[in-house]
């Protein structure tokens, strides 16, 4: 008898940050996962110009396997939540980690403001990133310097081109949330100052049949705090999804 073979998970980063950033969450998945990096990150080109959300997720979609269990971290997570809705056929699920969703406009006025700032001052932006993402954590130093260490190799003209999508693809992908029909997870840290909580909660009410789960404790980086605990909701949900016990 053939068996199939299985779907594997892709994971999407987010902005500014690589493939790498995923290690430890495919460790702890203990199944075949695929991380691919953004373009105008890792070893991919600088991005030169504007790009829009569809434009990054085709790009992504082409490199993806035919089918995949999305797994998609801040920027990643708009980007996968774009596949899920304009191409349900390459995801069997849709996992939305630290994602932001329908931003209220303070929430977007101070994304915007960030924009800016890396626009006038890179390394102050790499500065705030750290201590947005980990202050508080027990996350050891050397993983914190590592992130450090990708932020600031970042091309700064690509890194902007790629922060914007991420301050208005939310604006972009929002109107779209109620046709994705795909099963999906929205998960994110208790503490996480950007991607909210109550963003998780938007993103679950607004797609059909969503759940959500916040992680205690948590801020923003949760694929790299805790990720024993996201793979493990990842595997549960999966199974969930094919209509067996967690």
């Amino acid at each position: 008898m053939t068996t199939m073979p299985e779907t594997p998970v892709a994971l999407l980063h987010g902005v500014g940050l690589d493939s790498t950033m995923w290690g430890p969450v495919r460790d702890a998945l203990g199944r075949e996962s695929v991380a691919i990096d953004l373009p105008g990150h890792g070893r991919q080109a600088a991005l030169t110009g504007p790009v829009s959300l569809a434009e990054l997720a085709q790009d992504v979609l082409d490199r993806l396997p035919a089918r995949s269990h999305l797994v998609g971290f801040s920027l990643g997570a708009l980007i996968a939540q774009h596949i899920a809705r304009f191409h349900p056929d390459r995801a069997e699920t849709l996992t939305c980690v630290s994602s932001v969703c329908r931003r209220t406009e303070a929430e977007s006025g101070a994304v915007l403001a960030r924009l800016s700032a890396a626009e006038s001052d890179f390394p102050g932006t790499v500065e705030a990133s750290i201590d947005r993402w980990y202050s508080g954590t027990s996350v050891p130093e050397s993983v914190v310097e590592a992130t450090r260490c990708t932020l600031a190799a970042n091309d700064v003209g690509s890194f902007v081109h790629a922060y914007r999508v991420f301050a208005v693809g939310d604006a972009v992908i929002g109107p779209e949330l109620g046709r994705i029909t795909v099963p999906t997870l929205a998960i994110t840290g208790e503490l996480d100052p950007g991607s909210t909580p109550e963003m998780t909660e938007r993103l679950a009410t607004a797609i059909p049949g969503a759940r959500s789960v916040v992680v205690p404790g948590a801020r923003h980086m949760l694929p790299v705090q805790e990720p024993d605990y996201l793979a493990k909701a990842i595997n549960e949900f999966i199974q969930e999804s094919k209509g067996g016990p967690a």
